[in-house]
């Protein structure tokens, strides 16, 4: 069951019947090729129709037809085994996690070379990032059974090797690594002692593959965890010793959805397209029955009883994922008295109400709620993971909603919990203090919703808010977080340009920009960091090349008071004008209108919709707001100025 879960990707819908007739109509798509293309991604494709679906991606491509919304990618892939049948995996599997691909391949096992020439076609393709493809094959691991001092000169030396392949691609192509670790060889010399003694080939790997995981916190790098992937699927299932010796692939083709869809998960992850938030169902997914026809007594959970252990797990991967940072809602139909019940009384319950941001029981459909909790939580419904034990709820979902991300269910709840954690629609590439606290800025600022309905008076409400801001130019603490919120913010984003933590450090240290990272802080908790501007001195003018926000905070005069601090840095400086640049995407249509609201006077227009406004800096009066302003790291006299 497990290898069908995986290697089949059960978690997602079967394709339509009509799948081939779909694919050859795409090229008609027009403008809506993009929205065509993913919906078709979305579903559970073998690798015949994957690769059908890559060739009309191709094809598309040649004729440069737009892809919007989907968000390009370019992908270099260096391996010291044959590439060429990963590629249309990783281009159709792409669309699947909103991410045009294209892909660049070094030449078979070419991989050092590619990463240390300057003029390699890797290094040339300017690639967002690479895929270093490489197995126990292409490293020098060499067991030494008995000699532990050997052992571990090997793993330095396999090490050094990798980071040297990771070097070489950040300083000639500027790209991202992602970093495979090395699933170990079925065959044993020693059989189970082979654990247990030094140097053997599997104590090598094992300690090379946890030296890589600690490579990758503080670099910039992505780790892809292959021995995890082969080894859940079955080692000797993974490696096909056949197609090795005959075409040098690196694993078994019946696991080729499941390897680009691991490989296309972090890539969307990278480009902050990570879901945030699972909404659960409760009868027969949460627990076991109907709350309103078995009541409290009679519905199913808890130790003891298969199906109530089976609910249990549910709760408890619900938990761990909130205890990461993932916002928990409640979306049934129910009346809201009765769904609540079992989360305040029932003594086998680990969910509690506490733990849910937003809590929607009621006779809606299911899609109207989701949406209700979306516009709740200042969410994308693109962030959303629905969780419902019902085919049918299922399918009105996908069919209303096709941004939130639905799995299909088996029949046994006993698997419900790692059907939803396989499908990996929380995939991390960083963990941070920030992160682990997410579920509760969300839940704060649900309730600081809901406060605000009852409130009435605007103004009043947020001052009762006691809103703290603290602002500081960016600061080698605060870069990994600067960087993740410039790849990972889409909706308040003005200009939706990436930059990574080295370009974060560059704007760092440049004399000539101007850098800002916000926090707020409040009566119900701390938001973190909020916002980030980046601007850019020409001649008199500060053009501001990056502002964004947390959503989180619209509505609460934030962005007047960024503003105001804009205005008068730039009037200590002596600067004229602050130049500022709107270009469209699919998702920050919310902030088309941001800078005529803020004064600005449009400059004029660009290619693709963009447009460009400026403001005169001497012409902006400061005017209170209800928010107390600290500022850290200007300098006295900057900090006086301001």
């Amino acid at each position: 069951m497990s290898n069908a879960l995986y290697a089949g990707l059960a978690w997602l819908p079967e394709p339509p019947a009509d799948f081939s007739t779909r694919v050859r109509a795409l090229p008609d798509a027009g403008a809506d090729l993009g929205r065509q293309l993913q919906h078709l991604a979305t579903h559970r494709l073998d690798e015949n129709q994957l690769h059908k679906l890559a060739k009309a991606v191709t094809k598309a491509q040649a004729a440069k037809q737009s892809f919007a919304p989907l968000t390009p990618f370019r992908l270099g892939i260096v391996s010291n085994a044959t590439s060429h049948f990963i590629v249309p995996a990783l281009v159709a599997t792409a669309a699947r996690h909103g991410i045009a691909l294209e892909c660049i391949e070094a030449d078979y096992d070419q991989v050092m070379q590619s990463a240390l020439s300057p003029d390699s076609e890797i290094n040339r393709a300017q690639c967002d990032a690479v895929l270093i493809a490489v197995d126990h094959r292409g490293l020098p691991l060499s067991p030494t059974p008995g000699d532990a001092e050997a052992a571990e000169r090997t793993v330095e030396t396999a090490l050094a090797h990798l980071n040297m392949i990771r070097s070489g691609l950040r300083s000639n192509g500027k790209a991202i690594a992602i970093v495979q670790t090395v699933p170990r060889p079925v065959e044993s010399a020693f059989g189970s002692f082979d654990l247990a003694l030094a140097g053997t080939q599997r104590q090598v790997i094992d300690d090379l593959n946890r030296a890589i995981g600690r490579s990758i916190p503080g670099s910039e790098d992505l780790l892809f965890d292959v021995a995890n992937l082969a080894e859940t699927v079955g080692l000797a299932d993974w490696h096909d010793t056949t197609l090795w010796n005959m075409a040098k692939l690196p694993f078994a083709s019946a696991f080729l959805p499941l390897y680009a869809d691991q490989v296309c998960r972090l890539v969307a992850a990278l480009r902050g397209k990570s879901r945030k938030c699972l909404i659960l169902d409760l009868d027969n997914t949460v627990w076991g029955g109907v709350i309103g026809d078995d009541g409290l007594e009679g519905i199913v959970i808890g130790q003891g009883d298969a199906t109530g252990e089976a609910h249990l797990s549910v709760q408890r991967t619900a938990l761990a994922l909130r205890d990461r940072g993932i916002v928990l809602a409640v979306s049934s139909k129910n009346t809201d008295e009765v769904a609540r019940k079992p989360f305040r009384e029932h003594p086998e319950m680990l969910l509690r109400e506490d733990h849910l941001a937003v809590f929607q029981a009621n006779w809606n459909d299911k899609a109207t709620n989701i949406k209700a909790i979306a516009e709740e939580l200042s969410l994308g419904l693109d962030a959303m993971v629905f969780l419902d034990d019902n085919p049918m709820e299922r399918d009105l979902v996908r069919r209303m909603l096709p941004q939130v991300a639905v799995p299909e269910l088996p029949a046994d709840p006993a698997l419900y919990a790692r059907t939803l954690l396989a499908a990996g629609y929380f995939e991390a590439i960083a963990y941070s203090g920030e992160d682990r606290q997410r579920a509760a800025f969300y839940q704060d600022n649900a309730r600081r919703v809901n406060l605000q309905k009852q409130a009435g008076d605007v103004d009043a409400y947020l001052a009762s808010l006691d809103m703290r801001m603290t602002l500081q130019p960016f600061d080698d603490t605060g870069r990994a977080r600067i960087a993740q919120l410039i790849n990972k913010s889409n909706q308040f984003n003005l200009t939706t340009r990436r930059y990574t933590e080295a370009d974060v450090a560059d704007a760092q240290a440049d004399a000539d920009a101007f850098t800002l990272q916000v926090r707020l802080a409040d009566t119900f908790g701390d938001n973190g960091m909020i916002s980030v501007i980046l601007c850019r001195r020409t001649g008199n003018d500060w053009d501001i090349d990056t502002w964004l926000m947390s959503c989180r905070v619209l509505g609460r005069k934030v962005e007047q008071a960024v503003l105001q601090e804009l205005v008068q840095q730039a009037k200590a400086r002596g600067l004229r004008r602050l130049v500022g640049t709107y270009l469209p995407t699919e998702k920050n249509k919310l902030v088309e209108g941001h800078y005529e609201k803020l004064g600005f006077t449009k400059v004029h227009d660009l290619a693709g919709g963009g447009t460009v406004w400026s403001l005169d800096v001497g012409s902006v009066a400061v005017v209170e707001l209800p928010i107390a302003i600290e500022r850290i790291g200007f300098g006295e006299a900057m900090a006086e100025a301001a």
